[in-house]
């Protein structure tokens, strides 16, 4: 069982603008981090793919019009903090929400971080090789560290992601675990996906 013990992610789930995410990328630049995307190749991206590819992302969510392309946003990213050679990955998910007696056909976007809590320890006893997962806090203290840097500045620009949808019996606030800055806020207002499916923003 102590395999398990330290087991999941820390996770960040945001939605911030283009501009807003550049400020981000330059704290990746600080640690000379390399964006990857997963496929078979390991592509690797500089800042301003990273930077691009984000905003086509962003720019699907908060048109007025639905584009006719599929949004995507996927990396892992590695990095050396002192002597620690680590990284986190970055993925576009997507949020549910109520529309009458059943789920909207649409999906609200966010980005979520996430940092594996446990931390790979190789071992030998009597019965052979084996590995446990030891906190990362221990291990990678540097590491922990930049995660919650990002996480920090990203928070300090965003609130708790609120807002109405027309639920069965009326319409009800929805209050995903996302955090969405103002500005985002302000462009997803006027998005289709809002028009579609009148959509009422709740964010304070």
């Amino acid at each position: 069982m102590s395999g398990l013990k330290h087991s999941g992610f820390y996770k960040l789930k945001f939605f911030i603008t283009p501009e807003e995410f550049k400020d981000v990328i330059k704290l990746f630049e600080q640690q000379q981090a390399q964006f990857s995307h997963t496929n078979y190749a390991q592509t690797k991206h500089d800042s301003t793919q990273v930077y691009e590819a984000y905003g086509k992302f962003y720019r699907y969510f908060i048109t007025q019009e639905k584009p006719d392309y599929h949004p995507f946003f996927v990396y892992s990213i590695s990095f050396t903090a002192g002597n620690e050679s680590s990284g986190f990955f970055a993925r576009n998910e997507s949020l549910r929400f109520p529309y009458g007696e059943r789920w909207a056909e649409d999906e609200l976007p966010y980005i979520m971080f996430s940092l594996p809590k446990g931390f790979q320890m190789d071992l030998e006893d009597e019965k052979g090789k084996y590995y446990i997962y030891e906190d990362i806090r221990e291990h990678q203290p540097l590491t922990y560290a930049f995660f919650n840097e990002v996480a920090s500045n990203i928070k300090q620009i965003t609130t708790p992601f609120r807002f109405l949808a027309h639920a069965e019996d009326g319409l009800k606030e929805q209050k995903p675990p996302v955090r969405i800055s103002k500005n985002a806020v302000n462009d997803m207002m006027n998005s289709w996906i809002f028009k579609k499916y009148k959509l009422v923003m709740n964010n304070k």
